[in-house]
C-alpha cells in the first residue's frame, strides 16, 4: 500500500496500518501506566495515605511539598503526579485519533472519546476522595471507574493489535463477556470491602460482616465464569494461538488471585504487599479477560468474512 500523504498525515507519512500500529503501541503503553497507577493507588490506601495531602489538587498548597514530605505524603503526591500524566497522555492520544481519523478505524475516535470521559470522571472522583474525606461511596466509584478506564484501553489495544483470525472462537465471545462482567462485579465488591475496611471491622467487632461476606460469596460466580471460559477455550480445536496463550494466562492469574485472596484473608490484611498484589492481580485478571473477549470477537468477524 502506498504511503498516505496530506497536510494531516505529513507528520509521519505512514499508511493507515502504520498509524494504527503506532496508536496500538501508544495505547498499550498507557494501559501499562494505568495498571501501575492502580497499584500505586492501592498502596496509598493500604498505607493510610489517602488524606496525606489534605488539599486538592495541590498538596499542602504546593506542587512539591518538600517540607512536609514523608512516606505517606510521597505516596499520595506521586499517585496524583502519575494520574496527571495518564490524563494528559489520554487527551493527547484522543486528539491524535480525531486529527488523523481519515486514516484510522472509524470507531477509534469514539473509543478514545470514551476514554476521555472516563479519565475526566476519574479525576473528579479523585478530588472528591480528598474533599469528602474518603467517603466509601466515592472511593468505590473511584476504583470502579479506574477499572473501566483500564479495561477500555486494553480493549482498544486488542482491537488494534496484529491478529490473524481462524474463525473458531465465535462461541467464546459471550462466555468472555459474561466472565468479564462477573470479574468486574467481584472487583467492585472488593473495592467496597476495602473502602469500608469491612474485613478489619468484621474481625474486630463483628461490624460490616455482610459486606465482607458478599465479597467472599462473589468469588464463586466470578471463578466459575473464568473457569468456564478457559475450559471452552481449551476444548476449541484450532483456536487462534494468541487466544490460546491468553487462556493459559487467564487460568494462571485466576489461581494466583485465589491464592492471594486466601492469604490476605487469613492474615487479616496485615501484610500490605499481599493486599496490593491481590488488588493488582484482580485488575490484570479483568484486563486479560477483556482482551480475550475482544480478540474472540475479531476472530468471529474474520470467520464470518471468510464464509
Amino acid at each position: 500500500m502506498a504511503d498516505t500523504y496530506s497536510p494531516r498525515t505529513a507528520s509521519y507519512r505512514s499508511s493507515p496500518a502504520d498509524a494504527s500500529q503506532w496508536l496500538f503501541r501508544s495505547v498499550f503503553s498507557l494501559a501499562i501506566a494505568t495498571f501501575f497507577l492502580m497499584g500505586l493507588g492501592s498502596a496509598t490506601r493500604v498505607m493510610n495515605a489517602g488524606l496525606a495531602c489534605p488539599d486538592w489538587p495541590l498538596c499542602y498548597g504546593s506542587v512539591l511539598p518538600a517540607a512536609e514530605m514523608n512516606v505517606q505524603v510521597f505516596l499520595e503526591w506521586f499517585h496524583r503526579l502519575v494520574a496527571t500524566f495518564v490524563g494528559g497522555v489520554t487527551l493527547v492520544l484522543a486528539g491524535l485519533a480525531v486529527w488523523y481519523r481519515h486514516i484510522l478505524p472509524p470507531w477509534l475516535p469514539r473509543a478514545m472519546g470514551g476514554a476521555i470521559a472516563l479519565v475526566l470522571t476519574q479525576g473528579i472522583l479523585g478530588g472528591l476522595t480528598v474533599t469528602e474525606l474518603l467517603r466509601f461511596e466515592v472511593v468505590t466509584a473511584h476504583l470502579g471507574t479506574g477499572l473501566l478506564f483500564f479495561s477500555l484501553l486494553l480493549g482498544i489495544t486488542a482491537a488494534l493489535m496484529p491478529f490473524t483470525p481462524t474463525g473458531t472462537a465465535a462461541p467464546l465471545v459471550g462466555a468472555g463477556a459474561a466472565a468479564a462482567t462477573l470479574i468486574y462485579g467481584q472487583s467492585i465488591l472488593g473495592a467496597l470491602v476495602a473502602s469500608r475496611w469491612a474485613l478489619h471491622q468484621c474481625f474486630a467487632n463483628a461490624d460490616l460482616c455482610t459486606v465482607m461476606n458478599s465479597h467472599l460469596l462473589g468469588i464463586v460466580p466470578a471463578t466459575l465464569g473464568a473457569v468456564v471460559l478457559v475450559a471452552m477455550a481449551w476444548r476449541t480445536a484450532a483456536l487462534q494461538p494468541v487466544l490460546r496463550r491468553l487462556s493459559y494466562l487467564l487460568f494462571g492469574l485466576l489461581l494466583l488471585q485465589l491464592a492471594l485472596g486466601y492469604a490476605t484473608y487469613r492474615l487479616h490484611l496485615q501484610v500490605a504487599p499481599l493486599t496490593v498484589a491481590h488488588q493488582s492481580i484482580g485488575a490484570a485478571l479483568l484486563g486479560t479477560t477483556v482482551c480475550f473477549t475482544v480478540l474472540a470477537w475479531r476472530d468471529r468477524l474474520g470467520g464470518m468474512r471468510h464464509d
